[in-house]
């Protein structure tokens, strides 16, 4: 499980564990807190084991995988914030698409040819105001964009060249939200997140003044972006669902991990405010670059293929997103 001291990450491992499959952490905690193991162990009543290596040391990788027997690999060590890959995007290039590359030799040498690979909706672009499927365009307009688009563009150029030989998965996650209900891991990296989740509640614990909604004039019903918003739990327990699905279905596999049901950011906003009684602040600020209008997921393919559906409501995603903000998971370290 690399990255799986991340956010997303950290729940796939609890999502593992409570589907009985043991898994090894591989994480750099270059985007996330050493503190989350420790939570991990208080979760799921064992310390997770852990590698602290990079995913670009490719030996480190060989001698891992020469050293023990794994079915397969969940690859999700990615830097994922549009707005640090504008100021940093050889930072980005180098840990997503070198990173990803260096996975693949090492487990090209060793055999290992069972994975999954966290994708983004980013790479959709900005598609027509309905729920994109797919097989939709793909385009991107942004440097982590092109970092999600290019790892794609290599795992379909592997398959291409050894057909049937790998078992490969791409999961395209729109936009995760919430923790886990014991409320002691949540998205809480080292740098502040671009997510507007987690600054929403900050807002509505006063730590902040405001909440700013970028753009206002949006061609949708309140002016303000359309975006899907999926619990991180059922995110995570999406790719528990694929690992079987890997084994009788040769080559590369798309997916969409959504809700499938659109929700505009001040819709967001209005959701937290219903769920949790408190009020958050805001001001509409100017369009961000790179934003799309609308971007939503059809799933249909998830969950015929998959077996999977969400489970957890926007009503949910809040309440844990407030949960985490007033202080269970922040007294453990």
């Amino acid at each position: 499980m690399t990255g799986g001291a991340g956010y997303v990450g950290s729940h796939i491992c609890i999502a593992l564990a409570e589907a009985g499959m043991p898994f090894l952490i591989l994480d750099n905690f270059s985007n996330a807190r050493r503190s989350v193991i420790t939570r991990l162990a208080k979760i799921l009543g064992f310390t997770p084991p852990c590698i602290d290596a990079d995913v670009r040391d490719v030996t480190v990788l060989e001698q891992l995988f020469d050293e023990q027997h794994f079915d397969a690999v969940i690859h999700s060590a990615f830097l994922t914030a549009s707005a640090d890959a504008a100021r940093e995007p050889l930072r980005y290039y180098d840990n997503n698409v070198s990173g990803t590359i260096g996975l693949l030799r090492a487990m090209q040498t060793a055999g290992l040819r069972n994975l999954i690979v966290s994708s983004s909706s980013v790479v959709y672009g900005d598609p027509a105001p309905v729920a994109v499927r797919e097989d939709a365009p793909l385009s991107v307009s942004t440097a982590y964009g092109q970092t999600a688009l290019m790892v794609e563009q290599v795992l379909s150029s592997l398959d291409e060249a050894s057909p049937k030989r790998w078992r490969m998965a791409l999961l395209r996650s729109f936009n995760a939200v919430g923790c886990h209900d014991s409320g002691l891991i949540a998205e809480d990296p080292p740098r502040m997140s671009s997510h507007v989740a987690p600054y929403l509640a900050q807002v509505a614990a006063g730590k902040r003044d405001g909440l700013r909604i970028y753009g206002g004039d949006y061609p949708t019903p309140d002016g303000t972006p359309i975006r899907d918003y999926l619990h991180v739990m059922d995110l995570a327990r999406a790719y528990v669902a694929t690992l079987p699905y890997l084994r009788s279905h040769p080559g590369l596999s798309r997916f969409n991990i959504g809700s499938g049901q659109p929700t505009s950011v001040l819709g967001l906003v209005r959701a937290f405010e219903h769920a949790n009684g408190r009020a958050v602040p805001f001001r509409i600020g100017a369009r961000r670059a790179g934003d799309a209008a609308h971007c939503w997921a059809d799933i249909s393919r998830a969950r015929a293929e998959l077996g999977w559906q969400p489970q957890l409501g926007l009503d949910r995603m809040m309440e844990d997103v407030w949960r985490w903000q007033i202080g269970v998971g922040r007294s453990v370290h």
